[in-house]
Order: C-alpha cells, then structure tokens, then sequence
C-alpha cells in the first residue's frame, strides 16, 4: 500500500492511495453526500453527481465516488460551489421521480429521501414532464416501477457480479432511458432467477418484492386454519429491523410477535430441514450405492433451481428431487397435521417467512401441488414481516421470548438451523450420511470445512469408513457456473455439491433487511465486509447451543417417519416431499 499526502478542507492526511476520494474522505471523518458510496461496490458509474466536490488539479467539480486521490491534492467539501452543485444534482434526481414517499414501501430505508435531506433539496426545484412510465407486476417475486427510478445501475452490476447474468440494463436513450430486461419484458418472461438481489441495491423503492401481506390479512379474516412457519435465517435478521445489532437472534420475541399478529400455529422450518435431510441424504447414499447420477446437487434454493432450468436443462438430473424445507413442511402441514388435528386440508393456510424473494416464485409452481393443494400459500419475505409487526402496534423489543409450537412439528436440530448458511445444507447432510454409513455419530460433529460465508466455491473431501465424498459448495450463480461447466464437460470430480443462489446463502437473501451504513448509526464502518459473517454467527451459534445436533435423532422426525411416512423415499415421501423440474426457454416481449 503506497500512501499519498492530502488535504481535506485545508487539513493534512495521508491516505492510501488506491482509494477514491470519497472513500478518502471517509477514512479521514468526513462523510461527502452520496448515493453510491457504501452500496457493497455495485456501482462505479459516477452518474448521479451527487457526490461532487472541488479538488485541485481538476477541471470543475468531480464525482468523488470515481476519483481516484493523487500526491497534494486538495478536496473542497464544503464549498458554496460544491454544495450547491450537490443539491442542484439532487434536485434534478427529484424532479424525474415519483415523489408518493408516504405510500412508498422504501419510505425510513429512501436513500434518495435521505440524500435529499442531506443537501437541503428543494421541492419543485425543476419541474417539467416526467418520463414514461413503466410498471411490472406479473413476477410472482419482483415488481418494477420505473418512476421511482434514478438510472444508478446497482442492480444491474448486482446481477451481473454475483451470477454473471445480464437481465436488467439501460434501455432506449436520453429522456427516454429506463432500467429493465431486454426490449422492456417483464421480469416474468425474462430469465431473471427471481432472487431478489437486485432489490437488495436498489437505493428507492423501484425494485421491490411482491408483496403478499395482503394474502395473509385475507386468510387471517376468513376462519381458515393459518399456520406460519419461519425459515432459520429470519430469526438472525429480523433484529435488525428493531434497532438490533448486526447478527442478533430474536428467535422468542420473532415467535411472540407472529402469535401476537394472529396465526394459530408458529412452527420452525428447521423441522422440515431436518426433513430434507432425511430425504436428500438417503437419497445421495441410493446415487452413491446404486450407480445413480452424480454429482448429486442440493436442491433448496429456488433461485438456483430458476437458473438451471433457464441454463442447463441438461444437467437437471444431477439435481436432488427433493423438495425445499418450507415446501416439505407445508405438505406435511396438509397430510399428517391435518390428520391428527382432524382438519380438512382446504381449510389449512400455510404461510412462509422466508429470507428469500423466490420462494414466493417457488410456492406458485405447478410441480409444489399435492393432491389438488399447493404446498405453501402464500410467503413473506423477513422485511415484509417486519412491516406487519410495527403496522400492528407491536413494540417488538418488549415482548418476552416465547418457544414454538410443539404439536407434531416442534422439535428441531442445530443440523437445521445451519441451512440459512452457504455450506450449512452440506453439513447436515454429511452428519447424517456419516451416520448411515458408519452407523455411529461424527464425533466432532461439526464439518468446519465446507463452512463459509463468502460467495465463491469451496471444496472438501469426507473420509467416511473408507468411502471418499468429494464435496463442492458455491453461492452465487457466477460461481456456481464453473463447477456446472466442469459436470456438462465430464470433468467434475464431486460426488455431492451445494449451491445456493445468494451469495452467503439465506442469510443474505432478497427478503433480508437492507444493509445500508446511514440507516446503521451503530454499526462499524465495515459493516458491509462483516454483516454476513455476523448473521451467519448467530445461526452457528444456535446450532452449537442444540442438544440434538443432527437431523436423523430428531425424535419427531423419527415418530413422523414411524407413524406415518414409513422410511426415506418411501412412496409416500415421494409423493409429498419431491418434485421435478422441467428446462426453460423461449420469452414473450411484454409491452407497457
């Protein structure tokens, strides 16, 4: 690292030399108004111009965000040219956009909003006709408005960097210039993965999830049996919504807050991790001993499974049948529960909290019926939970930490909890292959090697009573493309791979409260290289904290499997627990 002499505001610093100015500045204490500084280095366009400052060397004002600092040189921050340049900048952002903040589902988490009050914006500073305006809401996960929306390009760099897909990008010229899929499709008939990544960046509210908080307000009303289950990464976020640091759990006051919003039932995903364990773990030793396809590939993420039926049709057999947790557990919520509760199917309502935007694609798909009856009817992402909570008057740090529900499906194991991390579905897998191969526990029962939080591809091999399993985990569809390159290639050397569409897994997923340094006062400035870590540390932790770390010693798993599923890939199973899948292609142009 080479270090360069400046000065900020007439005094002296020496700064490391690869930095921009703005981030210069902000390693000297200084915090230049922005839109793009702190967004998990999703956008470098500079093109905003909110961020201008005064530097010597320099003609005119430059955008900080990509300048880069040099030997004496001289910021001017506080100008009245600089400072009127910002407000002018972001006064030309406003007179473009949809300024309908209180309806808006971004209002108290607006970057624009926010920068606006920074610079002292002015109302109706510019006023002229507006841009054409486009709406889409036909994908079951994402909708997009145009006229919220400031051409910044964080989502387009965000797909692009962590799955190396194109779906969104600037279409038309000049005035007429919006961000979408190609030739202004519909997300719907694009093939967008539906993780919601995008929505994750995205500084206004013109990229947001589907809401279906309406859904549950119906079914709350209409006497049906609504059930909620909330998937492990929730309970390692939802804090943050509530003033919590980075990585809390609130796992009890999650649960007293959802009995308190009205749904009869407050179960634990974990109960159908442990579940797909079961069920995905038999089936790799069936690949492993019966000569089936390998590698075998887990199968929980819907935003991986959306990639490789839009990209490789080919290799779907190497993709485990086995359903996600959320959907296994709702199945069993309208098979087994039903029977033991004496309750019609028809009169169940199954509501997911996932940390995840395509789980809501993933409940509406044809191959998630049983029986005349979808799986899981309606999800909500952890934000959307988070809205219901506070619009219902709840005061979510009093509440008193309350336990789940223990009928039929209460009980869970740390192998569970860890689905919500990249690495976390191949560890409990291999707890409980180990099991079934050796016939006795792991004893140190952790597989710290394929653990991680990073996207990116990690790799282990497993002794296991002499059998070698070469094992793979990738996030993000960027890295998951080299391992599925190396499989259509006859390459790969794995016998069992994980992949989970977000980068980090769950814990990172489109649904997940937005990370955004000035909404986080409290947080460490390197909070955006660290939430992940922190979040993930809190469902290992709750792991370690289970008596019961491995998913086949669930006593409710086993009682389940005793009374009423018979064994592993039982027909039964098959029939409620698996699924197929199907290769996509060919879209529709869909106009305004």
């Amino acid at each position: 690292m080479s270090l360069v002499n400046i000065k900020i505001e007439g005094v002296p610093y020496q700064v490391d030399g690869s930095l921009t100015v703005l981030e210069a500045a902000k390693a000297c204490g200084y915090e230049i108004p922005s839109l793009c500084a702190f967004n998990h280095g999703e956008c470098n366009q500079g093109s905003c111009r909110v961020c201008l400052v005064e530097a010597t060397g320099a003609r005119g004002l430059i955008a900080s965000c990509v300048y880069p600092v040099n030997e004496g040189m001289e910021i001017r921050i506080s100008s009245p040219k600089a400072v009127e340049a910002r407000r002018r900048s972001v006064e030309l952002l406003l007179s473009n956009h949809n300024q309908n903040c209180q309806q808006c589902d971004k209002n108290g988490k607006c970057e624009l909003l926010h920068v606006a009050q920074l610079v002292g914006a002015r109302e109706g500073a510019f006023a002229g006709v507006h841009s054409e305006t486009y709406i889409d809401e036909l994908a079951p996960g994402l909708v997009r408005d145009t006229s919220k929306c400031i051409l910044c390009g964080r989502c387009i760099a965000r797909c692009s960097n962590a799955h190396g897909l194109g779906i969104l990008g600037f279409e038309n010229r000049g005035f007429k210039t919006i961000v979408s899929p190609a030739e202004n499709r519909s997300f719907a008939d694009s093939p967008c993965i539906q993780c919601g990544q995008c929505v994750n960046v995205c500084p206004t509210g013109a990229l947001m999830e589907h809401s279906e908080i309406y859904k549950v307000d119906a079914a709350l009303k209409s006497g049906k049996h609504v059930i909620v289950q909330a998937a492990p990464a929730v309970r390692a976020a939802l804090g943050e919504e509530f003033g919590y640091p980075i990585g809390t759990p609130v796992t009890g006051k999650m649960i007293a807050a959802m009995r308190r919003l009205g749904f009869e039932r407050v179960y634990d995903v974990n109960f159908g991790a442990d579940l797909t364990i079961m069920e995905e773990g038999t089936e790799l030793l069936h690949r492993l001993t019966e000569g089936g396809v390998l590698p075998m590939i887990t199968s929980c993420s819907p935003g991986w499974i959306n990639y490789a039926e839009y990209n490789y049709g080919d290799l779907l057999p190497h993709l485990s049948s086995c359903k996600s947790p959320h959907q296994m557990q709702g199945a069993i919520i309208k098979s087994y529960w039903a029977q033991q509760h004496g309750v019609d199917p028809k009169d169940i309502f199954v509501v997911s909290v996932m940390p995840c935007v395509a789980k809501k694609f993933e409940r509406q798909r044809e191959q998630e019926i049983v029986d005349g009856l979808y799986d899981v009817d309606a999800v909500i992402t952890t934000r959307e939970l988070a809205r219901m909570i506070r619009r219902s008057g709840i005061i979510f740090n009093r509440l008193p930490d309350e336990d789940w529900d223990q009928d039929i499906m209460g009980d869970y194991t740390g192998a569970g909890v860890i689905f919500g991390v990249t690495g976390g579905v191949m560890e409990a897998a291999l707890r409980t292959v180990y099991y079934k191969l050796t016939g006795k526990e792991y004893d140190k029962v952790e597989f710290t090697a394929v653990r991680g939080h990073e996207a990116g591809i990690r790799e282990a091999s497993i002794d296991i009573n002499g059998t070698v399993v070469n094992v793979a985990i990738a996030s993000g569809m960027k890295s998951a493309k080299v391992l599925l390159d190396d499989i259509r290639a006859g390459k790969s050397k794995y016998q069992f791979i994980e992949i989970m569409g977000c980068p980090g897994g769950c814990i990172n997923g489109g649904g997940q409260p937005y990370v955004r340094p000035c909404f986080l006062p409290n947080e460490d400035d390197n909070i955006l290289d660290t939430y992940k870590e922190k979040r993930a540390k809190a469902l290992y932790s709750e792991d370690e904290r289970q008596v019961i770390r491995q998913s086949h010693n669930n006593p409710q798993i086993i009682e389940l499997y005793d009374k009423f599923l018979g064994e592993p890939n039982s027909h039964k199973a098959h029939h409620l627990l698996h699924t197929s899948y199907a290769a996509r292609e060919g879209f529709n142009v869909i106009k305004k």
